[in-house]
């Protein structure tokens, strides 16, 4: 625990200054973010990063994670849209695939194509929410952690039936309904605070499919490790895991709330 909290403090340190500045510092440590996660998932598949699939899946990743305004110059420069970028790198993958006369699979093909997008929209959503105002990173930070605390504490103190032992052995069904009413006490607060431009039903809505969200994220992740017989996806938060491990919950919330246009 002791180390779980000091790893904690030191990464507030270095990420709460980076998402407050925003802007091109921002999104350069997202792009560093995204690619530690890929590294880690890409491990629990035995794909190296530094092979020629792995360096294809770092350019689609890259591809993925482009804001609007990159995006647009690309095409400017290239003629190339990032769904043009998207379906080189596909093929290229499947060319690859031929020339290596099928030691790299069709499954891994798939896998690496679906990693980046899991893990490319998910922070390509970072850096757009990010764009929109520091008050929506907030919010959906505050959703995460306050979902995932209140999960816990609850599912502790009162957690009996299982949630889904097959995937989260640990997680209970009081402890996702606790996470729930939690998030939704403090969002409200947050609302008092510092209002969103919508009516109260909406934001209670939006913050308890939100946490919902958030913790089918978690279990999302919780699946992938299972399927690998991998207990983190990294080491490098020690206490934590890897940057897969923080980040799974968000992965999911950020594009829910842009797609729910909650974040304009």
């Amino acid at each position: 625990m002791k180390q779980r909290i000091i790893t904690g403090v030191i990464a507030a340190a270095i990420f709460i200054p980076f998402v407050v500045y925003g802007k091109l510092p921002f999104t350069i440590g997202v792009y560093g973010l995204a690619l530690v996660a890929l590294y880690e998932i890409l491990r629990m598949k035995g794909i190296k990063i530094y092979s020629v699939p792995g360096l294809i899946g770092t350019l689609l990743l890259f591809a993925i994670l482009m804001p609007p305004e990159w995006a647009a110059q690309m095409l400017e420069i290239t003629s190339y849209s990032k769904f043009e970028l998207l379906v080189i790198g596909t093929i290229l993958l499947l060319a690859y695939s031929v020339l290596v006369k099928n030691h790299f699979t069709f499954d891994e093909i798939g896998f690496i194509v679906l990693s980046s997008l899991y893990i490319g929209i998910g922070f390509y959503y970072l850096i757009t929410t990010r764009e929109a105002g520091l008050t929506y990173i907030i919010y959906a930070l505050l959703v995460v952690w306050s979902t995932d605390s209140g999960a816990y504490f609850t599912g502790r103190k009162f957690g009996k039936r299982k949630l889904w032992p097959e995937i989260s052995p640990n997680k209970t069904i009081e402890g996702f309904v606790g996470g729930i009413i939690i998030a939704v006490i403090l969002a409200s607060v947050m609302q008092i605070i510092t209002p969103f431009n919508m009516s109260w039903s909406y934001f209670i809505i939006v913050t308890i499919i939100s946490s919902i969200f958030g913790q089918l994220g978690d279990l999302v992740e919780s699946a992938i490790k299972r399927h690998y017989d991998v207990k983190d996806s990294g080491w490098i938060l020690p206490g934590h895991g890897g940057i897969l491990d923080r980040f799974d919950s968000l992965l999911f919330v950020l594009p829910l709330l842009n797609l729910l246009h909650f974040v304009s």
